[in-house]
């Protein structure tokens, strides 16, 4: 305990220092006095003067007061709607005013605009200029002949210099715009000609004496400049409170001591601006509570920044505390999984940071309220995985783990009553089932053979007659129209079981077992607290192609990986088949139930919570066979998580606090994995899915742009996945670097399969029992990834549109269009499944051809292709 609370400390200390290390400062010209003007705009929910809030006096006094200790003048862009107060309040400032009138495509509105501009010009002393229009010619709003009249006239009846308000583009394009007003009013924006802020002031600078060249003797005001404080890149361009005041606080001090006239864009955030792209609300000095963003004065540093450091480590600490909790856990472990918790916690203050330095209209939070929902359950996923990877790399190994049978008197042989369900079975498949049992080094067992709802003679009377032959232990029974599915065939078994039998084993009718499975596994049952033992799945017919191999590894991660783990903290999931269960308490748990489609899963948990011990062993003590088809392996995958999401739906109860009925550990294991397979491949799709129906949005309308904080996590859950799947493989399960990555691509391709069971098992409440296709004789039906394909080919659209149409070269949409990417791979395995079989590539003779003419162009080749090889070995082992 000690050990771990010490290594908690390092983490957390050694996370302090890293932000304490990456704290950025920045240097800047000092400035100290005021501003020759910033603009200023009243209109709280809109831009234009005719919509939104009409301001009042109080709170344009408000804000002027916020502002004038800061500036000498302001620019307004519109003089009615509110506007119209500005002049005579600024006057009680000592603020001069240089008065807007905005001009648009509504004449009426135009000519009230430029008569109240008029007005407040001879009215109020402090008005030393009007500007008429802004950036019109940019918005096509007006031609640039309509607008020199406008100009002209304006001109012939103000008592102040008129100009216009254009980007610096417009002064050199059309000279006649220049010749027509007072003075040029230049819009420099660095930002929106994606200039990085490293070379804002220079570019604005030979800006304007490209303007001075080309229009000597004629005054020149810098008419908008500045730099926003959040929101996306603009290419090279990046915003940010410090760039913000690094850009600024360098222009403003080099435009006073050149004389230049200049005007900051803007006194005060305006979080209406969302039609301007991400950076819209974020120009001000001020902040929408009317605080300043940066001092003028001294080193720039992020006043926020200690702060989000604060909370970070503040819960990376707290989400480190549970690893106390562990039983055992080594110092590595501890220190990995402290790790990963600094980094959940990093994230969370990013989040928080996120919230708090960025103004929201709903739909925006909704959105992020949406993606932080969906990735909390992910960010646990990926802990829980985590987790598994310290457990096995560097925790204790399993101690419950049934290696070998304990030893027991030799008079110890209770009688096991060995339960074969068949539907619709081949016969030559469970004649050879029967066989290995037959063959079993245990002297005391008998088999009930079930066949239901089998009404041709061809599939049932050879297993009939077979058993006959093999003697009285074996039993056949038929049923014909029997209810309950499997568990109803299992009912039937256990009314024609000995009264004397006090185990009951499980098969699949295509399982052969090996001779020693009761010899070796019946022993546990020495204890009377144990009410199962479990032995894995694995399968004989892995060679018959590289799909079928790859099931079988992809299936092996699960016996050899989670059961394992699982069975440390008596929580295992029991598969059904290879299992032997007490009589006793197959009874106490009220027997086989009906109520799910998957009633071992079902059985297993409700001995569980009466309180039975289960003991699991990795050792292969039978094999049965694979799914047929790809669309066989997805049917089968299909009615587990169907099943999967039934038990939760059924015992759910049992998870709560303060039920008894599961210990601590049982319920975090049970809720565990049901987050980590149902959770983690629903939530999968459903981002998916959302993000799939955000592109256009993106893409077309150039707003509500994924942050980092939404989309980098999903990257990073990725990665998790596929390092906990790489290393748990590399050291439980002994298969090939080749074959664990087809069981990469199998696991993957059940996303959609997977998902689609949990929404189906939201819906509905019970489902057809499905059968597997197992033996060789099923046909292809349609192909059975089609779905997978349409949202894959979307995704992989979605993602090359978003990079097509990202013009501005946002980081952000190109992190995005990656994440559209890594999620289309799960749906891309799919189709490449599906698409394989039946096809030369779903052949070893074809890879093996490619592989040798692949190894002529290599050096050594010769000796290479002579060398002697392996039999390849179509069973999966357990590393020990």
């Amino acid at each position: 305990m000690r050990t771990v609370a010490a290594v908690l400390a390092l983490v957390a200390c050694v996370h302090a220092g890293l932000w304490a290390s990456l704290r950025s400062k920045e240097t800047a010209p000092d400035f100290t006095g005021q501003l020759a003007s910033v603009s200023y705009a009243p209109f709280v929910a809109s831009r234009h003067p005719d919509w939104g809030e009409r301001p009042t006096a109080e709170q344009i006094r408000a804000d002027l007061a916020a502002i004038a200790p800061y500036t000498r003048a302001i620019r307004t862009y519109s003089s009615t709607g509110g506007a119209e107060l500005v002049p005579p309040i600024a006057a009680e400032f000592g603020l001069k005013v240089t008065v807007g009138a905005w001009i648009d495509k509504n004449k009426e509105r135009n000519e009230r605009e430029i008569r109240s501009a008029l007005d407040l010009a001879r009215h109020n002393s402090n008005v030393n200029a009007i500007v008429v229009g802004n950036e019109t010619i940019l918005r096509t709003e007006t031609s640039v002949e309509d607008l020199i009249k406008i100009i002209q006239r304006v001109k012939r009846s103000s008592p102040v210099p008129v100009t216009t308000g254009e980007i610096w583009s417009a002064w050199i394009d059309h000279p006649e715009l220049a010749s027509a007003v007072d003075f040029i009013a230049a819009h420099i924006l660095p930002y929106w000609s994606g200039t990085d802020a490293s070379k804002a002031v220079d570019s604005t600078f030979e800006i304007y004496d490209q303007l001075r060249r080309l229009h000597p003797g004629k005054r020149i005001v810098i008419g908008e400049f500045g730099w926003p404080s959040a929101g996306y890149n603009f290419r090279d361009a990046n915003p940010g409170r410090m760039e913000q005041a690094v850009v600024v606080r360098d222009f403003v001090a080099r435009a006073e001591a050149y004389g230049i006239d200049y005007n900051v864009i803007e006194a005060i955030d305006q979080p209406w601006k969302t039609a301007e792209g991400g950076v819209g609300p974020y120009w001000g000095l001020l902040d929408a509570s009317r605080q300043a963003k940066f001092a003028w004065t001294g080193a720039i540093t992020d006043p926020d920044y200690l702060k989000r450091a604060g909370l970070a480590v503040l819960l990376g600490l707290l989400l480190s505390l549970p690893i106390l909790t562990l039983s055992g856990a080594t110092t590595a472990q501890a220190l990995l999984l402290s790790t990963a918790a600094n980094l959940v916690g990093a994230w969370f203050a990013a989040i928080v940071a996120f919230w708090k330095g960025h103004y929201f209209v709903p739909g925006a939070a909704f959105a992020l309220g949406l993606g932080v929902t969906l990735l909390l359950p992910l960010a646990a996923i990926a802990l829980a995985r985590i987790e598994e990877i310290a457990a096995i790399a560097f925790g204790r190994p399993p101690r419950r783990l049934a290696a070998s049978p304990p030893l027991v008197p030799d008079t110890f042989a209770p009688k096991v009553s060995i339960h074969i369900p068949a539907y619709c079975e081949p016969p030559e498949m469970l004649k050879a089932t029967l066989d290995a049992v037959a063959a079993l080094d245990y002297p005391n067992f008998e088999c009930v053979v079930v066949i239901n709802n089998t009404p041709d003679p061809a599939l049932w009377r050879p297993v009939e007659e077979h058993c006959n032959t093999l003697g009285d232990r074996f039993k056949f029974v038929r049923v014909d129209k029997l209810s309950g599915f499997k568990a109803g065939a299992l009912r039937v078994a256990l009314e024609h079981t000995a009264s004397e039998a006090e185990l009951i084993g499980v098969i699949d009718a295509d399982y052969a077992v090996e001779k020693d499975w009761l010899k070796d596994l019946v022993p546990h049952f020495v204890d009377p607290h144990v009410g199962l033992v479990q032995s894995p799945q694995d399968h004989r017919d892995g060679d018959r192609s590289p799909l079928h191999r790859a099931m079988n590894a992809e299936y092996a991660g699960f016996f050899d990986i989670g059961m394992v783990q699982r069975n440390e903290f008596n929580a295992i999931i029991v598969h059904g088949t290879m299992c032997v269960i007490r009589r006793a308490a197959l009874d106490a748990a009220g027997g086989w139930s009906s109520e799910t489609i998957v009633e071992d899963s079902d059985l297993g948990l409700a001995l569980l919570e009466h309180g039975w011990l289960a003991h699991y062993t990795n050792r292969r003590y039978g094999f049965g066979l694979l799914p047929d088809t790809v669309e066989a392996y997805k049917k089968q995958r299909q009615r587990w998580a169907f099943g999967g999401f039934q038990l939760l739906r059924k015992h759910w109860r049992h998870l709560l606090p303060w039920s008894d009925t599961l210990t601590r550990e049982q319920k975090r294991e049970y809720a565990l994995g049901w987050l980590n397979w149902l959770g983690a491949e629903s939530i999968g799709v459903i981002v998916a899915l959302l993000n799939i129906a955000w592109v256009p949005i993106v893409a077309f309308a150039n707003i509500a742009v994924p942050d980092r904080i939404l989309t980098v996590p999903i990257l990073a859950s990725f990665v998790v996945s596929v390092a906990h799947f790489i290393a748990l493989y590399r050291l439980r399960v002994r298969v090939p670097a080749r074959q664990m990555l087809g069981a990469v691509f199998a696991a993957m391709s059940m996303q959609w399969t997977v998902a689609h069971a949990v929404g189906s098992g939201a819906l509905k409440e019970r489902l057809p029992f499905l059968r597997t296709a197992k033996g060789g004789a099923t046909r292809r039906g349609d192909f059975p990834a089609f779905w997978e394909a349409v949202i894959a080919g979307l995704l992989l659209v979605g993602a090359l549109t978003l990079v097509v149409t990202n013009y501005k070269q946002v980081h952000e949409i190109y992190i995005f269009a990656v994440v559209l990417v890594v999620q289309s791979l799960p749906f891309v395995s799919a189709v490449a499944m599906a698409a394989m079989e039946g096809t030369r590539l779903n052949s070893f003779a074809y890879w093996s051809g490619l592989e040798a003419r692949a190894l002529e162009w290599l050096p050594r080749s010769k000796a290479i292709a002579e060398a002697p090889k392996l039999p390849a070995e179509n069973r999966v082992e357990a590393a020990q």
